[in-house]
C-alpha cells in the first residue's frame, strides 16, 4: 500500500495564502478619492475652496470631473428635466452649458494642479444659497470609490475672512449616502472583513491539515502493527 507524504496536506494552506495575497494587493494599491470629513465654514461674500484630491497622486487632466449638489433632485413631473452641475470638466476644459445658472462664472478648478490629482473646487463670492453638500465624481476613475462629498456652511454670523482651504488637504472623505459606489477607500472595514475571513479560512485549513496528519499517522501505525501480526509465525 502506498502512503503519501504529510507535506501533501500543506497544499491547500499554501493555495489559500497565495489567493489571499492576490485579493488584498489590489486594495492596498488603489487610488483613493479624499474629500473632507469636516464642513467648510465661510461668511457670505467669501471665496472658498472645497477640498478634494486623489492619493496617491494621479493625473486627472484627461478625465471627466463632475461637481454637483447630490441633494438636488430632478423635477419628477418633467421627464426632460435634469440636475445640472455646479462645475463640469470634460475634454480638458470646463463645460459651462451644463452648469447651474447660479454658479456661472463663480467656480473653477486648479488646472495646473490636476496633474497631481488635485480636483478641489473654488467657489467665488458664496452666499447662504450655496449651503449644502457638494459631490465630486470622476466616472471613469479606476477605483472602487469614484466620489467624495464636502459640505459647505455659509453662516452670516461668521466674520468675513479669506477662508481658503489648502490645495492638498489631508482630511478623510465624507461618505455620500446617495452614492451607490462602495464606501470610502479610507474606511478599512471591507479590507478588515476580507482579511479576517481569510485568516479564519487559513486557520480552519491549518487545523484540518493538522488533524488529518494525526489521523494519517495513526492509521499508518495501525497498518504497520497489522502487518507485523500477519508476518508472525503461527504457534501450534
Amino acid at each position: 500500500m502506498r502512503w503519501f507524504s504529510s507535506s501533501s496536506y500543506a497544499f491547500p494552506l499554501w493555495t489559500l495564502i497565495l489567493c489571499s495575497a492576490f485579493l488584498i494587493a489590489p486594495v492596498q494599491g488603489e487610488v483613493l478619492m479624499i474629500g473632507s470629513n469636516l464642513p467648510i465654514i465661510a461668511a457670505p461674500g467669501d471665496d472658498v475652496i472645497l477640498p478634494c484630491h486623489l492619493e496617491p497622486m494621479f493625473d486627472v487632466q484627461g478625465l471627466t470631473v463632475e461637481w454637483s449638489k447630490p441633494d438636488l433632485k430632478p423635477d419628477p413631473s418633467d421627464r426632460l428635466s435634469r440636475v445640472e452641475y455646479v462645475h463640469l470638466y470634460r475634454d480638458r476644459k470646463e463645460v459651462p452649458d451644463m452648469k447651474m445658472a447660479s454658479y456661472f462664472r463663480r467656480t473653477e478648478l486648479f488646472m495646473d494642479a490636476m496633474k497631481h490629482g488635485n480636483i478641489s473646487l473654488k467657489i467665488l463670492n458664496v452666499s447662504e444659497e450655496d449651503n449644502g453638500r457638494y459631490r465630486c465624481f470622476i466616472p471613469k476613475l479606476r477605483s472602487r470609490v469614484k466620489a467624495a462629498v464636502v459640505e459647505l456652511v455659509v453662516d452670516p454670523n461668521v466674520a468675513k475672512t479669506s477662508t481658503m482651504a489648502p490645495l492638498h488637504p489631508r482630511n478623510f472623505q465624507t461618505p455620500d449616502p446617495q452614492d451607490t459606489t462602495p464606501t470610502n477607500g479610507r474606511s478599512r472595514v471591507p479590507v478588515v472583513v476580507i482579511v479576517v475571513t481569510l485568516l479564519l479560512v487559513l486557520a480552519l485549513a491549518g487545523f484540518a491539515a493538522y488533524f488529518s496528519h494525526r489521523i494519517f499517522q495513526k492509521l499508518k501505525q495501525k497498518h504497520q502493527k497489522d502487518d507485523e501480526i500477519q508476518k508472525q509465525p503461527l504457534q501450534v
